[in-house]
């Protein structure tokens, strides 16, 4: 089968088109044959090394996080999918024409949800569902600022917050105050504007999905005992003001995989996407997500 491959850590332009062995199904697993993967920031992350230290690539590597497409194989002891099944996953080596993965990492693509733009959506929508419901731990009345509101993530933590009934805020650059209106937030605040910070009433979490300078701004904003939840890493100084802090990665959860891409569906959570571009453009897909597409970048078999 055609991957996009990797052999050693570098820059977008080492990602190679390739023929590789097509993954064996095992128990509990399907076979899925991709009909889109999607760039995320841990893909060109692990590319360029700088996750090696806890997440080592072995070479040569298939990246690629999520996928959706259609089973073509069921392994032993799996009886949820039948082959034919449209589907979409959190997986591992997702740049592939075939995937391999455990059953209870995939969900049902909605009828009316095309299926390659499905492969834009998995690993943002559980990332953003987990950053309000487990990480900041959004409650009923409580206000949440979710930072970088507008990216994907940002996007899913919105709407997992108000579904929750919480407050909720939407913290963009000033620029993009006009565009945040339409997540149907309490309030939206320019990150990048000290005035409208100092503005900000105190909230009870801050759902953090851009980190830096911003988030070190907010921190006097949270009450104390507040919580952080975050998926860039723990921000300095938060635990020394009494802050509850956790970070996160996401992880595979079919039956909330399956409810937010029926949200998708229904035009209740807008995921935009930018671009798609087919596997041999991998490098070029890589360097448009890395600059800031605007949306979701998809990579097409």
């Amino acid at each position: 089968m055609k991957a996009v491959v990797l052999n050693e850590y570098g820059d977008a332009d080492r990602l190679r088109l390739a023929d590789v062995p097509e993954p064996r199904v095992g128990a509990g697993e399907i076979k899925v044959r991709v009909a889109a993967a999607s760039v995320n920031p841990i893909d060109w992350k692990l590319r360029g090394g700088g996750y090696q230290k806890f997440m080592a690539l072995h070479f040569p590597a298939i990246l690629g996080v999520d996928a959706a497409g259609t089973v073509v194989e069921v392994g032993p002891d799996a009886s949820v999918f039948k082959v034919g099944a449209r589907v979409l996953g959190r997986v591992n080596a997702g740049y592939a024409q075939f995937v391999v993965s455990k059953e209870s990492d995939w969900a049902p693509v909605p009828e009316t949800l095309d299926l390659v733009d499905a492969g834009a959506l998995p690993l943002v929508l559980l990332t953003g569902a987990q950053l309000a419901e487990e990480a900041a731990d959004v409650r009923a009345g409580e206000r949440v600022l979710v930072t970088g509101a507008l990216g994907s993530v940002g996007r899913a933590t919105v709407f997992a917050a108000k579904a929750r009934a919480a407050k909720v805020y939407a913290g963009v650059r000033g620029s993009q105050k006009a565009q945040a209106v339409a997540l149907g937030v309490d309030g939206v605040v320019a990150l990048d504007s000290d005035a409208e910070i100092d503005a900000l009433p105190e909230l009870d979490a801050i759902a953090d999905t851009v980190g830096g300078d911003a988030i070190k701004k907010l921190l006097g904003k949270v009450k104390a005992g507040g919580t952080i939840g975050s998926v860039v890493g723990e921000p300095e100084g938060a635990k020394a003001r009494g802050l509850v802090v956790r970070s996160m990665l996401a992880h595979s959860d079919s039956k909330r995989l399956a409810a937010l891409a029926q949200a998708v569906a229904d035009g209740k959570l807008v995921i935009p996407i930018a671009r798609r571009f087919p596997f041999g453009q991998a490098a070029e897909a890589h360097k448009l997500a890395e600059r800031g597409a605007g949306g979701k970048v998809i990579l097409v078999p």
